[in-house]
This record gives C-alpha cells, sequence and structure tokens, in this order.
C-alpha cells in the first residue's frame, strides 16, 4: 500500500532535488529574476519610506512600552538591536527617540495620527513591492483593500509585543552575565556566554521577524518552511553584508568629510537600501523556489494510456 504525499511535499520534492542538482543555475535564475522585476529599484522605494518610518515607529513604541519597563533599559535594548538595522548609527538614532521621550508632554492625538501614518508608509511600500515579485501569486487572487489597509497597523502592533518581550530576555541575560559560576576551584564568569546568547537572540529575532514578512506580506497563503527558506537566506546575507558595512565606516569610510551634518541620514539609507534589497531576493528566492516546483510538476511525465484494440 502505498501513501500519496501531500501536493506542497511533491513541490519541495522537486524543487529542491532541482537546487540540489543545479545549484548555481536556481542562483542565476534568482538574480535574473530579481532585475526582470526592477529589484534595486524596488528597493530603492522600500528604503525611503523606511527610512521616514523607522523614527516614527521607535517614537511609538518606546512612548508605550516605557510605561511598562524602565526608560534607560529600554533605550539600551533598542540601541543594541539597531546595530542589525543601522550599523554604527543606532546612537544617533536613540538619541533622538530619547530626546523625544523627554519632551514626550507635548504629545498630541495629531501627532500620534501622524507618526502613526508615516509609520505604515515602510509596510504598504513593502507589500507593493512583494505583490511585483510574487506576481504569479497577485494574478490568481487579490488581497482585499481593508486587508491591506489594516496589515501594517496589526504588523506594528505585533512588532512592539516583540520589542518588549527581547527587552525582558535580553535584561535577564545581562544580569547573567555579571554572575559567575564556581568549578574545580576557579570562577568562570558568565560574561562571554552571555554575550554569545545576545547575539543569538538578536540573529534569531531577526530571522523570525523576516519569515513573518514572509509569511504575512505576499497574496495568498504561504507555506511556513517556504517563509523560513527565504527569512534564512535573508538573514544570513544581511548578517555578511551588516559586519562588512561596520569594517567600512570604522575603517576607510570618509563619509562624514563628504556630506557633514547629513551624515546620519546618508549612512541610515544607504544601509536600509542594501537591507531592502536582500530582503526582497529572499522574497525572490521563494518566488523562484515556488516556480521550479511548479514547472517541474508541469515537466514531469504524463503515463501513457493503452487502448485495446478492436
Amino acid at each position: 500500500m502505498t501513501v500519496q504525499l501531500p501536493q506542497i511535499d511533491l513541490l519541495n520534492r522537486r524543487a529542491n532535488a532541482y537546487i540540489l542538482a543545479h545549484p548555481l543555475a536556481f542562483a542565476l535564475q534568482v538574480l535574473k529574476a530579481f532585475r526582470a522585476n526592477q529589484g534595486l529599484l524596488l528597493a530603492g522605494a522600500v528604503a525611503y519610506y523606511a527610512l521616514l518610518s523607522i523614527v516614527p515607529f521607535l517614537m511609538l513604541v518606546v512612548v508605550v512600552l516605557s510605561h511598562f519597563i524602565d526608560q534607560a533599559d529600554l533605550l539600551v535594548t533598542l540601541r543594541r538591536y539597531l546595530e542589525y538595522i543601522v550599523p554604527s548609527q543606532s546612537k544617533s538614532i536613540t538619541a533622538e527617540v530619547a530626546h523625544f521621550l523627554d519632551n514626550r508632554e507635548l504629545i498630541t492625538w495629531v501627532l500620534v495620527a501622524t507618526m502613526l501614518f508615516f509609520s505604515s508608509l515602510a509596510f504598504t511600500v513593502l507589500e507593493n513591492a512583494m505583490s511585483v515579485i510574487f506576481i504569479h501569486r497577485v494574478a490568481i487572487r487579490r488581497r482585499h483593500y481593508l486587508m491591506s489597509a489594516i496589515l501594517p497597523y496589526c504588523y506594528i502592533l505585533a512588532l512592539g509585543v516583540g520589542i518588549l518581550m527581547v527587552t525582558l530576555v535580553a535584561g535577564s541575560l545581562q544580569v547573567m552575565g555579571q554572575e559567575s559560576v564556581r568549578l574545580l576551584g576557579y570562577d568562570w564568569s558568565l560574561g562571554g556566554v552571555s554575550g554569545a546568547l545576545l547575539y543569538l537572540l538578536g540573529l534569531g529575532g531577526e530571522i523570525l521577524v523576516l519569515t513573518s514578512i514572509y509569511l504575512v506580506m505576499p497574496v495568498g497563503r504561504l507555506s511556513l518552511s517556504h517563509a523560513a527558506i527565504g527569512g534564512v537566506t535573508a538573514a544570513l546575507l544581511w548578517e555578511i553584508a551588516r559586519h562588512v558595512l561596520v569594517w567600512y565606516f570604522t575603517t576607510l569610510s570618509q563619509v562624514n568629510v563628504v556630506y557633514g551634518s547629513m551624515t546620519t541620514a546618508i549612512v541610515v539609507m544607504f544601509s536600509l537600501e542594501i537591507g531592502a534589497t536582500l530582503l526582497l531576493v529572499g522574497a525572490q528566492v521563494i518566488s523562484e523556489y515556488e516556480r521550479v516546483g511548479q514547472n517541474k510538476q508541469d515537466q514531469a511525465p504524463q503515463p501513457m494510456v493503452t487502448r485495446p484494440a478492436k
């Protein structure tokens, strides 16, 4: 007795077999499709609106979370994990957020509504960029306009909850780093373990956020395994790019000489441009992964049907 595998498993098997047999051809296919979709132009749009959105979003989140968490601890955690998004510029952004907190009594409902609007712009543009990359899904099924309008604010709320959880866990790990364990007559500090766990927490959160973006933003239902493939791909590429950016800005860059007071905005924009490009490349990987599985299914040989002789 044979057991039929679900359709999605069959598509995954075909895609995995093709990619393992032709990894370079698949990589070239992803890059060609990304270029055909004007990926760099889409990434520029996402990075521009992300630059407009990041500060209002952080201000909203910090104002709300400061009612539940100590403001200093929140800002320390924010600065640490902003390094995963804007390398070498987290200090400047955190200082702006802290200055806003010191003047929170000036917040009005009009200002809150304005910040909510600008905070949602990046998610709206990202959804539109995803619809270009996943055009084969949009052609089959379109998302209701009300869902598209509500989705950015739901995602802002989800990210706020995520920042709250990360702050609590990071605080516990920092406390653990101040402790030591006595073993074989020696006191072993847990500072190194705490630092490693904080890095893994940031990397895990990065993969989780990227996976959730790929799971929610494209039209139609995307399997968790496909979203995880894109999330891991984009996260690993960004980790490489992030370390290169940190090295470049701390050793070779003379951007402050060229741009002067505009340095922070230029560097943040450049980092967001690279991050948005890798984010959309991860989406293109998922899209081509789906196409490969479907194409291999279409090309599968059909069983021969014999007719009885008359």
